[in-house]
């Protein structure tokens, strides 16, 4: 794989750089975070007019129908700044509805994703899932033109400022996908901020009715289609998490060099070069296991393709903690107080292993894979 930037997703990089670097300071970040606001629009309408909600969204709905390789570019520069905006829940969604969606479902709602208009979160997870897309309570039954939709979900990423959900359920012994409005009756939104500053929210469906039209693809193929958008949101998270480590890294290594002890910089001693140096090294490898994620993206193989992508999550998470937990060390008392940075970039990194699924159950997957 070539992990060159082609001169166009070169020209993107640089534009998202100086965006988070001159538009959406630290400050900026932490004011969005602690106000209760899930994201800022006008941060997410100027996304939008840069293309990046719409980046791999066919052409003919709106978007630039850019391959996964972009969206790598996109989540890494995105991670540097910790940015709150739902640009993953979004891509999940927009995969999943650009592949399984009906006409009138891509018709209606990716021309609006892309154009940053709407936003949409996935609910798949449940208290005893344990992270298993097949492992669903939440029922739906059919009655006449409509289906009728019982059952929780939890842990729903931007949840409750998103203007739909696709929401997992068990219809007829399978796994179905529903697109399901904000303002549908019946369903109670919990929402609440994470550890990291990201907010989430627990969904409650009590007879929530949606039409038929409401059905993504068939009852058959619900499964296939929620691991499809999980996918592409696993080698999302990966490129972001890449980039925080990347910029967290940056913020170490200048620490070093300002902060003096025995009259010179810390940078000086040898024993902290080594340990910025096995940072570099996990930053490394969890960038080149990001590449892994989105090569995953385009495996016709399906046991190929769950290797590819949770061994690259295990890389990254582990890499995640390991240079989050260094960087807090390496400021030593600084580190814990709310001052600096590095104490969001160490909550940040900490999320990794357990969003989209953890360690223990990405090894059980990868495990399956090659048993397959």
């Amino acid at each position: 794989m070539d992990f060159e930037y082609s001169e166009e997703q070169q020209m993107l990089a640089d534009s998202l750089r100086r965006f988070v670097k001159l538009d959406y300071s630290f400050a900026k970040r932490r004011n969005i975070a602690r106000s209760g606001n899930a994201f800022d629009h006008s941060v997410w309408s100027h996304l939008a007019d840069m293309g990046v909600p719409g980046l791999t969204i066919p052409s003919e709905y709106g978007g630039f129908g850019e391959g996964p390789s972009s969206q790598l570019v996109v989540q890494r520069e995105l991670g540097r700044g910790l940015v709150l905006e739902p640009v993953i829940p979004c891509a999940i969604a927009a995969a999943v509805l650009a592949r399984y969606g009906t006409a009138a479902q891509r018709a209606t709602w990716l021309p609006a994703l892309a154009a940053g208009q709407r936003t949409l979160a996935i609910a798949w997870l449940e208290t005893a899932s344990r992270y298993r897309p097949e492992s669903v309570q939440c029922a739906a039954v059919r009655d006449g033109n409509v289906y009728v939709l019982d059952g929780s979900k939890c842990l729903v990423s931007h949840g409750h400022c998103a203007d739909g959900w696709l929401v997992s359920a068990r219809l007829d012994g399978c796994v179905a996908l529903f697109l399901v409005p904000h303002e549908t009756a019946g369903v109670t939104v919990t929402p609440y901020q994470a550890t990291d500053g990201l907010h989430g929210a627990d969904l409650r469906f009590v007879q929530a009715k949606v039409p038929v039209t409401a059905l993504i693809g068939d009852a058959a193929c619900g499964i296939v289609a929620l691991e499809h958008g999980l996918d592409h949101g696993i080698a999302a998270q990966c490129a972001a998490a890449a980039g925080a480590m990347e910029r967290l890294i940056e913020l170490t290594r200048d620490y070093l060099n300002t902060r003096r002890q025995f009259g010179q910089p810390l940078a000086a001693f040898q024993a902290l070069q080594h340990r910025i140096a096995d940072m570099l090294v996990q930053k490394e490898c969890a960038l080149s296991m990001a590449y892994v994620a989105v090569r995953a993206l385009e495996e016709p193989d399906l046991s190929a393709r769950r290797r590819m992508l949770s061994g690259a999550k295990v890389v990254v998470a582990k890499a995640a903690r390991f240079v989050g937990q260094q960087a807090v060390q390496l400021h030593g008392g600084m580190g814990m107080t709310d001052e600096l940075e590095v104490g969001d970039y160490f909550k940040h990194l900490a999320m990794v292993d357990v969003l989209l699924g953890d360690t223990d159950y990405h090894q059980e997957r990868y495990c399956a894979a090659m048993d397959a």
